[in-house]
């Protein structure tokens, strides 16, 4: 596939890098050769220097056959997005999206303009993590969450702690009575990614990646030792987009928000926006000012300011003085483990959240989603089944599916269960399917 990245900033580079491993014909355009230098010493990419809005440029860098063209250039430079993405549909790009940060582009009234213009998908990384915190919030016991046709499965994601009862144990050790609710695909451990066999046994601070049927969700809960909390008192740190958002959504939900801004201006402008919301200005790194502001009387504290250090730092502190459950946005991917051993509950990646929305359009249309998951180099897929794909040709066992990769469960109309080697997928099924990055072409051919 031939791919253009319009961009080469934080996220285009990551794309940059995880798509060069997919062994794409990969071009990236920047103005700035710094960046496009950085971008070409780490991935196997071809890099156009110019304005990714030149016509000139876009005719150079081959827009006219790419069949992807992603604008990922910083958020302030929506319009670049905007206009490269416009430009490259016309002069040929099969498909092309691009990153925005107006919320008023995706209401649904809205989103049709755009689609009639060419543009295959708009995403708002700030918005989706928004939402990623709020799931997060809901289900406290699990460091990621993710469901499918509208809870039908549910992907559960936790760390086995000191006294966790699975710890030590297989999944065989476990009898099951009827019908089976869950089905651990994965374990993340030490940095190395583990598709789990009925003997494989579970040791302490693996990071373990369940798909469930909403009736299992509490027992698998129960093994991980962990409680869901209900969330009452939300402390959130950082007044960006994603706090300013997560704080609206969640006003008339919650008794409580406190959001904390370092910035007096900032501050001016949420207490105008915010309606229950009490922001107070200060700087979260201070450790007296969260002791001043009652941190240990809030169940979950949430930390999105721009510097990773800060919100891995901030959730460290809260975690210490009694929060339940600690939320971080980590930007830099290489402080991903650390901030997980450092005990924060979740971290959130806007890096990662864009890749996943943005690698569905590499893989086959029947892709229904995708996510790239925190703490593993692994995807989460959901497949809609074409009628005469290999899937369906035989039972699970005898298909010959990658041993990288795993069927974790199937919804089948208003019904979903879980995939066992005996399994039978019919045409249309939506299939769960777990899988590291050597996996996923095999994957994708069965689904074809």
């Amino acid at each position: 596939m031939k791919i253009i990245i319009a961009g080469a900033g934080e996220v285009g580079s990551h794309l940059a890098k995880m798509l060069s491993n997919e062994y794409h014909d990969l071009t990236i355009i920047d103005n700035d050769e710094l960046r496009l230098n950085r971008v070409s010493e780490s991935s196997d990419v071809i890099t156009v220097f110019g304005s990714p809005t030149s016509i000139k440029t876009l005719a150079y860098a081959g827009a006219a056959k790419a069949d992807l063209f992603i604008a990922v250039s910083p958020s302030q430079e929506q319009d670049v997005n905007l206009i490269s993405a416009l430009l490259a549909k016309k002069m040929g790009s099969a498909k092309v999206t691009a990153r925005i940060n107006n919320d008023e582009y995706l209401q649904n009234e809205n989103k049709l303009l755009f689609t009639d213009m060419g543009i295959d998908l708009l995403f708002y990384p700030e918005k989706i993590a928004s939402h990623e915190i709020i799931d997060l919030l809901k289900q406290t016991g699990t460091s990621e969450f993710m469901d499918f046709s509208g809870g039908k499965l549910q992907l559960i994601v936790f760390r086995l702690d000191d006294g966790a009862p699975l710890i030590d144990k297989t999944m065989s050790d476990y009898t099951v009575v009827g019908e089976q609710q869950y089905r651990a695909v994965a374990i993340s451990r030490e940095g190395t990614t583990i598709i789990p066999r009925s003997n494989t046994r579970f040791k302490l601070h693996d990071l373990v990646f369940v798909i469930s049927k909403r009736t299992g969700v509490q027992e698998v809960m129960s093994y991980s030792g962990k409680n869901n909390i209900d969330v009452r008192r939300l402390m959130i740190v950082g007044g960006g987009r994603i706090g300013e958002m997560v704080a609206k959504k969640l006003e008339n939900t919650v008794d409580y928000i406190k959001l904390i801004e370092r910035r007096r201006d900032r501050c001016d402008e949420l207490n105008e926006r915010l309606g229950k919301t009490l922001v107070i200005n200060g700087d979260a790194r201070n450790t007296d000012l969260l002791i001043e502001e009652d941190v240990n009387d809030f169940d979950a504290f949430v930390a999105v300011t721009s510097s990773s250090e800060t919100n891995i730092l901030s959730c460290v502190m809260a975690k210490k003085m009694g929060v339940a459950k600690t939320i971080a946005e980590v930007e830099n991917i290489d402080y991903i483990k650390l901030a997980e051993g450092m005990g924060v509950d979740a971290v959130i990646n806007k890096k990662l959240i864009t890749a996943s929305r943005i690698f569905r359009f590499t893989l086959s249309n029947k892709v229904q989603s995708i996510k790239c998951l925190n703490g593993s180099d692994a995807e989460i897929l959901e497949f809609i089944v074409n009628p005469n794909s290999t899937i369906t040709r035989d039972k699970i066992r005898n298909l010959g599916f990658p041993k990288d990769a795993i069927i974790g469960g199937v919804i089948r109309g208003n019904n979903s269960f879980i995939a066992l080697g005996d399994t039978e997928i019919k045409p249309y099924d939506r299939v769960v399917v777990f899988a590291l990055p050597s996996a996923l072409k095999k994957v994708n051919k069965f689904f074809v």
